[in-house]
């Protein structure tokens, strides 16, 4: 959903150093691989591997670090994962906080505990952070890193389509309900998280439409007149498709700057145009248009 000016300004940054650091990856550089998912971001993909943006783009040799897709294979370095977790030990992690973000979800980025980031940044109310708040992570306790997870089963292919074909029945109902193309709907939705509601970004997005606290809160308030809850599928996708139909109306229906709005935010639209950022996020949702519309 919303980019923030700092991850613009980041972007800007590390397409500059991608420009001027060297392609050619040596044999010695043993990958692993990883599958992008619905949701994943190179900067999420990076921050679970223990290694960098830049690491992750030179290894692959991507061209744009804010396009990847779903089912892309991402080599990651281990020798480069490994240095960066031995710094991460040995270095205090700062975590500054966005907008829509939760001491929650911050806590589970970082695979620690909310009361243990209250304890070390002395916070007196756990619901008063702030947009560019400085918060000091602590490791995660000991019982909590050395516990073993429970196992969880992935869902069969079978059950997957059915919940996908129940989602796509949700999204046609309310694109019906607020006037949207269906069609592109549909491929919006298939973009931010594959039509499944458990994906979660690592900005904190939540489900179907990958909605923000915050944009939900908004929309619930100034559109809906009600409370979404952003966990449930119904409600998520009802919120979302609101949004899109909000902003098709804004825009006197050009779809390039609704998706543009729904993707880097309304007012950096109305600033700054459809930035370059989003081009092919918009074009992905284009073509899906087409796919469901066909």
């Amino acid at each position: 959903m919303r980019r923030s000016a700092a991850l613009l300004a980041a972007t800007a940054a590390l397409t500059a150093l991608i420009a001027l650091s060297p392609v050619a990856v040596g044999p010695a550089a043993a990958a692993d691989v990883v599958v992008a998912q619905p949701g994943d971001t190179l900067w999420g993909i990076a921050e679970r591997q223990g290694t960098t943006v830049l690491s992750l783009v030179t290894l692959n040799r991507i061209r744009d670090p804010n396009w990847i897709v779903v089912g892309q294979q991402i080599r990651v370095r281990r020798a480069a994962a490994s240095v960066a977790r031995r710094a991460r030990v040995a270095t205090p992690r700062v975590h500054v906080v966005a907008r829509g973000e939760t001491l929650t979800g911050i806590a589970r980025r970082y695979a620690t505990t909310i009361a243990a980031i209250v304890n070390a940044n002395s916070i007196a109310d756990r619901s008063m952070i702030w947009i560019g708040m400085r918060l000091v992570i602590p490791s995660a306790p000991a019982a909590a890193r050395n516990a073993s997870p429970r196992p969880r089963l992935a869902p069969s292919a079978a059950q997957l389509a059915t919940a996908r074909a129940w989602v796509r029945q949700l999204i046609v109902r309310e694109a019906r309900r607020y006037h949207v193309p269906t069609a592109l709907a549909l491929g919006l939705a298939w973009q931010e998280s594959g039509w499944q509601q458990g994906v979660v970004s690592s900005a904190g997005a939540v489900g179907v439409m990958q909605l923000l606290p915050s944009t939900a809160q908004w929309v619930g308030d100034a559109m809906l007149h009600r409370y979404v809850s952003i966990r449930d599928t119904r409600a998520n996708v009802r919120a979302g498709v609101r949004l899109l139909s909000f902003y098709l109306h804004r825009y006197g229906g050009d779809r390039r700057r609704a998706l543009a709005a729904y993707y880097q935010g309304m007012s950096s639209v109305d600033r700054r145009g459809v930035l370059p950022i989003s081009h092919p996020y918009i074009a992905s949702i284009l073509v899906l248009e087409t796919v469901f519309g066909g």
